[in-house]
């Protein structure tokens, strides 16, 4: 296939498209950095910096399928007012561009695989979740239900339009286990809060496989969770990380501290959600890591 990626230099996007190459599709990765030197028979990276037009837009014209899943790193920072924008504009104000851009297009894409997170459901308790939950009200909810919005435009012009609600995604050498590890290293790893809000996690080799799966399978369209099919709640997260590292896990961070720590970033760390990948299974997506036991022992040492 003949593809466009944006964000396709980020933890996710470059696990993505090492896997493409390596299946011999040819790539155009759109990026506000272009590295130099990257232009091959089947790879191009292209700049981009929307809403700017530029050589990226040409990229869409026929292409088999757009995947887009760039955006600010919700963790990076504080929550100032300042990153809360830039964390919207760059999914929102991005998958605007994009979409605007598909629809000038002379020769349409055939489909759309756009990101977006679980925290489009906001805070729940024990409940499960499947895609067809409604939306959450806390920022990060408001954020992604913009940014699937912004996404569905697409499917005026004939896109398959899917939203894939990511959830935590574990792999080695980045992304959350590489913040989470140290502590238990040094033996003070423990749950954050109450220990009981859950977490929707994904080893990154299954969020890879499931984009591939999507991309493939001309059937799958709307929102579709990219979560393991066992979630945890924080504390057994934390039990078990302890037990492929060897540590204990039992010097709990409590909330308030948290919260002085980090501001309103906290609260998406002291809530959680069950998200179950109901529409993955439904598609006949098998997990390569469905418990997070296999997936942790996967990912770990991280060194």
């Amino acid at each position: 296939m003949r593809l466009v990626v944006a964000g396709g230099t980020g933890f996710i996007g470059s696990a993505l498209c090492t896997r493409l190459l390596g299946e011999g599709h040819s790539l155009a990765i759109l990026s506000r950095a272009p590295s130099p030197g990257t232009t091959a028979a089947n790879k191009r990276s292209l700049r981009w910096d929307p809403p700017a037009a530029g050589e990226w837009e040409r990229a869409l014209e026929g292409a088999d399928g757009v995947i887009n899943l760039a955006g600010e790193p919700i963790a990076a920072k504080r929550w100032t007012q300042r990153q809360k924008e830039k964390i919207r504009s760059s999914r929102v104000e991005t998958t605007r561009a994009l979409v605007a851009a598909i629809q000038r297009a002379r020769e349409k894409p055939k489909v759309l695989i756009n990101g977006s997170a679980v925290g489009y459901y906001g805070p729940h308790g024990d409940e499960s979740l499947a895609e067809e939950a409604g939306p959450g009200g806390d920022f990060l909810a408001r954020v992604c239900m913009e940014w699937e919005d912004e996404a569905r435009k697409a499917e005026r012009y004939g896109l398959r339009v899917i939203r894939l609600r990511t959830g935590i995604v574990l792999a080695r050498g980045g992304g959350a286990l590489a913040k989470m590890t140290p502590p238990f290293k040094f033996f003070v790893g423990g749950p954050l809060g109450s220990g009981r809000q859950w977490m929707s996690w994904i080893h990154l080799e299954d969020e890879v496989g499931l984009i591939l799966a999507l991309l493939r399978n001309t059937g799958a369209h709307g929102a579709v969770n990219a979560t393991a099919p066992n979630p945890v709640t924080m504390r057994d997260f934390c039990r078990i990380l302890g037990r492929v590292l060897h540590r204990p896990s039992w010097t709990p961070v409590p909330a308030f501290a948290l919260r002085l720590l980090l501001g309103e970033m906290a609260d998406m760390l002291l809530a959680g959600q069950r998200v179950l990948p109901a529409v993955a299974q439904k598609l006949g997506y098998t997990f390569k890591y469905p418990t997070l036991y296999e997936a942790l022992q996967a990912c770990l040492p991280l060194s």
